[in-house]
């Protein structure tokens, strides 16, 4: 692991380091506007919700009135604003419930993250933002059930890898008619790299990303969709990063580039960190220090889900080709694998869901008898899988499934203790969801699909298309569905039932849902 970090990063910026923690802990040295003049839209990267508690839930926005403005400013003058927020029981605004005012501060790029506490569990909240004379659009969302309750059922859709270039995010309009409680968010909210587009979608700015002003541009760029816009007003969302919001395929302080030096690239991760809390509904648990941040978390639905979010990229030792099986290799960090080991023995829910970054089942792509594995999932770092599935059975972990990104690809698997031994123990079950676009329209099958299908006795389906994953849980039943669009370089894709999966409590393994 790098051993650079926080303290480092100080040392490298200096003062100017030490101002910007000082303004993310919520200090500006920028003058008050007093009263804000707007002449444009301030709320054109929309709304969004996260992270809901049982008595409160974080709403965000970003005051962007020119979002691509080149200079990373949003159009805002480098002053606080003050945003007026509400909450309230109907659409109409009729029965505010809770209300106040938030600084939007220069350094952090005039987002705002308010935590709000006192509403009641499991129930509907409508919210809004004003600047001067501006109303931001209305979103929607929805608290968690009380601590220890038991809810009658739960619905939520995982989504990964959405890619502006290479499609329309269709799959979000068809998300956002759907009926549920929660997103979750797995990876790949953005893409770092210079992205030409074939439809009409290039990249902003047309190169690789490396500033603070960049990374903005980038993260406004896509917040501007309409159809990502819309399930963020629709849903409270729960997000977790992979490697595209800095660059790909990094772990911890290494780059994938070996141009770069560990305090070159930790500076850049700093800043790429920076601008993802800035653009997510995240807590203030979650406000970066330097090249630090605390994302891992858990979210709680009573007695029937407990979700841990995990974060597969910022504590992993670096990617090998050969020895992906020493024990010393952590994907998670110590203190990480730790926390969920820990949280997992102590659930008291009936279905335990990890929110994953990359593969966890074995993915061999060789039939024969050899094995050919990938090294940036969990594929490369099997003594830490083996840690936690072993650690899952020795605490009688119940229950567990997984739901993954970050493949482009859907893809269903039973998790053994030994996959080399197909009579071992189910620990749980694997759902791999597809990308939004990443990849391009894709395919019903491919190269990839047949090789796993043909290795691995474990994977029980296999698709290429694009779309998310929609999931319904009750005391009984978990049951998936794979929801498909047939293509992504068109806008107005229809959607689909690809594919529906149960696990039924108490009985490890996956079934098909014939019905």
């Amino acid at each position: 692991m790098t051993t650079l970090h926080r303290r480092a990063f100080l040392g490298l910026t200096g003062a100017a380091g030490a101002g910007l923690a000082a303004a993310i802990a919520g200090f500006s040295a920028a003058p008050a506007w007093a009263d804000p003049a707007l002449v444009d839209e301030p709320f054109t990267l929309g709304v969004a919700s996260g992270d809901p508690l049982p008595d409160g839930v974080v709403l965000w926005t970003r005051l962007a009135p020119d979002p691509l403005a080149v200079d990373g400013s949003g159009g805002m003058p480098p002053q606080v604003v003050e945003v007026n927020w509400q909450v309230a029981e109907d659409e109409r605004f009729s029965e505010v419930v809770r209300a106040g005012a938030a600084r939007a501060t220069p350094e952090l790029g005039h987002s705002v993250h308010v935590e709000v506490t006192g509403l009641r569990p499991d129930r509907e909240y409508f919210y809004r933002f004003r600047v001067g004379r501006y109303l931001s659009p209305v979103g929607r969302t929805r608290t968690a059930p009380a601590y220890g309750a038991d809810p009658r059922q739960l619905a939520f859709a995982f989504v990964s890898c959405q890619n502006l270039p290479a499609g329309h995010f269709t799959a979000y309009r068809h998300l956002a008619e759907e009926d549920l409680d929660l997103v979750l968010h797995l990876g790949d909210y953005i893409y770092e790299g210079p992205g030409t587009s074939a439809i009409g979608r290039p990249h902003l700015p047309a190169t690789e990303i490396f500033s603070l002003a960049d990374y903005r541009i980038r993260h406004a760029q896509y917040k501007t969709d309409p159809d990502l816009q819309l399930a963020h007003a629709r849903f409270p969302w729960a997000v977790t990063w992979d490697d595209h919001e800095v660059e790909n395929n990094y772990a911890d302080g290494t780059s994938e580039d070996a141009k770069q030096s560990e305090e070159s690239f930790l500076l850049r991760r700093a800043q790429a960190y920076q601008v993802y809390y800035e653009h997510m509904p995240l807590r203030r648990a979650s406000i970066p220090q330097g090249p630090d941040m605390r994302l891992y978390r858990r979210l709680s639905y009573g007695n029937l889900a407990q979700f841990d979010i995990l974060d597969g990229r910022q504590y992993r030792s670096d990617q090998v080709p050969t020895g992906m099986d020493d024990p010393s290799r952590t994907m998670l960090g110590t203190a990480q694998e730790q926390w969920l080991l820990d949280g997992l023995s102590a659930s008291r829910a009936r279905w335990n869901v990890l929110g994953n970054q990359t593969v966890m089942t074995e993915a061999d792509r060789d039939p024969g008898p050899g094995k050919q594995l990938g090294n940036d999932n969990w594929n490369g770092y099997a003594a830490a899988r083996q840690r936690l599935f072993d650690g899952v059975v020795e605490r009688g972990v119940q229950n567990m499934v997984v739901v993954t990104g970050d493949a482009h690809c859907s893809m269903v698997s039973d998790l053994k203790q030994n996959f080399d031994d197909q009579s071992s123990r189910t620990v749980g079950v694997e759902f791999l969801g597809t990308s939004i676009t990443s990849g391009g329209n894709g395919a019903e099958m491919d190269t990839r699909g047949r090789e796993w299908l043909a290795s691995n006795p474990h994977m029980r389906f296999y698709n290429g298309r694009r779309g998310y994953v929609r999931c319904l849980l009750d005391h009984d039943r978990f049951r998936t569905d794979y929801r498909v669009v047939p293509y992504v370089t068109e806008p107005g894709a229809p959607v689909s039932t690809r594919a529906s999966f149960v696990v039924e409590n108490g009985r490890p393994g996956v079934q098909i849902d014939a019905a």
